[in-house]
């Protein structure tokens, strides 16, 4: 007889980490799905051919197809006892750690997190982590604004998190850790492969002194559509992102974007108009999207700014994350 897949969410706990491994990350129907009947009822209205809430015959019928065509529940059964055996550890919403701060993307949250490290580094105040991100193919300049940055940063008790990638954000989880700090690095492939891969030792570093942290599966390869995925956590698990240097066609804008639609604080760094590397960033200041940072103290100013007694700021941002999740559709995933 075959595994079902609801046989293998008992509790809250299994059912999202069985999601994880099927769904599709930052799905807006599963999202709002799993906010209204829980992981494991979701797993059993996958599993039956009855009504789906909120879908119709055509659209249910879609939806269970994308979960039963990743692979077969006896497949997903071994691979949740290897990743077991290999002490990878996952996070739910309501537990310890879990980052409440990503809770603000709604139906956007993840359905869980996968992580290696120190994973308290999530339950720390928001005001504490600080997202730095920017240009892959940075300049002398970016490359030292973001050791700066970084560094003073880590040295005044927060925590930088960042993406893992070529550029400043390989400099900032650097300086972080030379300065003896902390970093978080998000990553768009699964926490067990190391993307690029000449980023294979500092991985290693950041699981010693830090965290990797990655909503989709151990094993899973990154891709276009996952980068930008990953963007959202990278701007809601902070209080404030940093655009050291970007281009015109940057993905890091995609960051800044996110956090703008949550209502985070978000920075730029200037830098000179005759640079490529930073039309992107320096768009960001002229547009009023993002504030012009000279240095580490321009950063921390925002991340300790007040907001919570501004009544429209709550209600805008509210607006802010239904209008995203109404834009972020299933059919506009492949576009």
């Amino acid at each position: 007889m075959m595994t079902s897949l609801s046989s293998l969410g008992h509790d809250e706990r299994s059912a999202r980490t069985v999601l994880s491994l099927v769904a599709a990350p930052n799905d807006p129907s599963t999202g709002r799905l799993l906010g209204q009947v829980g992981a494991v009822e979701l797993l059993r209205l996958a599993d039956a051919d009855g009504a789906v809430p909120g879908l119709d015959q055509i659209a249910a019928a879609v939806w269970r197809e994308r979960l039963h065509t990743v692979s077969s529940a006896d497949t997903l059964a071994t691979q949740m006892t290897t990743f077991e055996r290999q002490g990878l550890q996952v996070l739910i919403p309501g537990e310890k750690d879990w980052p409440v701060a990503l809770n603000d993307l709604g139906s956007r949250t993840p359905y869980a997190l996968w992580t290696r490290g120190e994973t308290a580094l999530l339950a720390k105040p928001l005001a504490d982590r600080i997202t730095l991100t920017g240009a892959r193919a940075s300049t002398a300049y970016g490359d030292h604004m973001a050791i700066e940055l970084a560094s003073d940063l880590a040295l005044s008790g927060r925590v930088v998190v960042a993406g893992g990638a070529y550029g400043i954000e390989a400099v900032a989880h650097q300086s972080a850790l030379a300065s003896g700090g902390r970093t978080i690095a998000v990553l768009a492939g699964g926490v067990d492969r190391a993307y690029p891969a000449g980023h294979a030792d500092l991985f290693a570093r950041i699981e010693q002194q830090g965290l990797l942290v990655s909503e989709v599966a151990p094993g899973v390869a990154p891709t276009r559509q996952r980068f930008l995925d990953r963007g959202r956590i990278m701007a809601a698990l902070s209080s404030t992102t940093v655009i050291v240097e970007a281009g015109a066609r940057s993905g890091s804008l995609r960051v800044a974007d996110e956090a703008v639609e949550l209502g985070r604080s978000v920075g730029a760094v200037p830098g000179p108009v005759t640079s490529a590397a930073s039309y992107g960033s320096n768009i960001l200041i002229q547009d009023r999207r993002a504030r012009l940072l000279t240095g580490s103290e321009d950063v921390l100013r925002l991340a300790d700014e007040d907001k919570s007694n501004d009544p429209n700021m709550e209600l805008s941002r509210a607006f802010r994350i239904a209008a995203a999740c109404d834009r972020r559709t299933p059919d506009s995933r492949g576009l």
